[in-house]
């Protein structure tokens, strides 16, 4: 029976070691947190989006970077494979708007349970605060099967070598032995969760490529004042588009949230993924997406006959929340005395215009703090997509955020832990 390693007790982590607990392996996961699932804990804001019931087109158009990597890995344990593991571990699901799937009780920690459950239930040896601080690996010689393989041979052409995983070694010095490794520690960002770029360091050492790592899913810092002065204010229903000169980074349809440093939400946060840092962005909202111009014009006419005699910054609440209209007003140019039945065609026109194209210049992301996921990591040029196992180190795999593969917002990128996990656990 071989003895599995798995380093990492998050989404990743767990589904690699029930994985490889039902292929039959003796499986130890190792985690250095004091509970399985931190992160997990969190995402959602607590209520754990774990996958999106969308077809499988959709989940890899919503993957950003390397979506033909997880082809075998999504095809190989899907959404539906998740949903179904999830509802027979006695945690039942929902589906909400835009295919978004929860536990029934809203509650993440419903959703560690289980997992909690299905590793006992398979008798997997579960190591809490224990740090893994190197990976082991030996130099193995072969006998060379051909002439193509001469260049890989040692001095005497006759033997070529690979490395092979051997083990871990933890931070009080002991080393625990293994046939096979999985190292899915995540990311950066939320390091408090403890995503603090482990796995990219044990990736390095032992001869693995890590692409550059950068926060995703962040929320944006805006240039414009007004902006922080909105703190607190939501906006449901709006579409976001991008751009950088002339070409369009993003365009989405969702919920936004103003703060004091900028913008956030799922609507902001899926922005993020497409911005590489571009000095010239620009974020344009779009207040009233359901109507075109010329409707929002008719829109406005209606309202501001309804209110003629009054002035203009008396006349808009039908149109915005409260807390933006001064801003509106400030924006627009208009005089906020200035009589309603005054204000002239250009005035009103350009008026709707604004409300169909808010301006939001972009100075940068936040950081790892408040960063979803993480841009970047093991490349996975190093890594067989087939078994999730690396290129470089037999009997090594690596499985979830360490590895550079990222998505949208709406449970895809849990959805890639699972998959990852998965495979790598078969």
């Amino acid at each position: 029976m071989d003895r599995v390693i798995v380093v990492g007790g998050g989404a990743a982590g767990m589904m690699a070691a029930i994985a490889a607990a039902d292929s039959g392996c003796k499986v130890c996961l190792i985690e250095k947190n004091e509970k399985l699932g931190k992160k997990l804990f969190i995402t959602g804001k607590g209520r754990c989006n774990v996958t999106n019931a969308a077809e499988a087109e959709t989940f890899f158009l919503n993957v950003c970077t390397n979506s033909k990597f997880l082809y075998s890995a999504f095809y190989g344990y899907d959404n539906h494979a998740v949903m179904d593991f999830l509802e027979s571990a006695g945690c039942p699901l929902k589906i909400e708007r835009g295919e978004r799937v929860f536990p029934v009780s809203d509650h993440s920690s419903d959703v560690i349970a289980a997992f909690q459950r299905e590793l006992k239930k398979r008798g997997v040896e579960i190591l809490l605060n224990t740090r893994v601080t190197d990976i082991l690996t030996r130099l193995r010689e072969e006998q060379v099967a051909d002439q193509a393989q001469i260049s890989d041979c040692g001095a005497n052409g006759r033997y070529g070598g690979h490395r092979t995983f051997e083990g871990v070694k933890l931070s009080d010095g002991r080393v625990l032995s293994a046939d096979k490794g999985i190292i899915c520690t995540g990311g950066i960002s939320y390091p408090s969760t403890g995503s603090t770029g482990d796995g990219y360091r044990f990736a390095e050492r032992t001869g693995h490529r890590v692409r550059e790592c950068s926060p995703a899913l962040v929320p944006f810092r805006i240039a414009e004042k007004w902006c922080g002065g909105l703190s607190g204010l939501s906006l449901k229903n709006v579409s976001v588009v991008m751009l950088s000169g002339k070409k369009r980074l993003y365009e989405g349809f969702g919920e936004m949230l103003f703060t004091h440093f900028g913008v956030s939400g799922p609507l902001i946060l899926s922005a993020s993924s497409c911005y590489h840092g571009e000095k010239d962005a620009k974020l344009f909202i779009d207040l009233k997406p359901a109507l075109d111009e010329e409707q929002l014009d008719k829109r406005i006419l209606r309202d501001f006959e309804e209110n003629k005699n009054k002035q203009f910054k008396n006349s808009l609440g039908g149109l915005f929340p409260m807390k933006l209209i001064p801003v509106m007003i400030e924006l627009s140019g208009i005089q906020p005395e200035k009589k309603v039945n005054e204000i002239t065609k250009e005035e009103r026109r350009a008026f709707g215009n604004l409300i169909k194209k808010l301006p939001l210049t972009v100075e940068g992301t936040r950081g790892y703090e408040e960063a979803v996921i993480t841009r970047g990591g093991v490349s996975v040029k190093d890594v067989n997509p087939s078994t999730m196992e690396s290129k470089k180190v037999r009997g090594l795999y690596f499985a979830g955020e360490v590895l550079d593969v990222d998505a949208l917002t709406g449970g895809f990128n849990l959805q890639i832990a699972w998959s990852t996990g998965y495979l790598a656990g078969c």
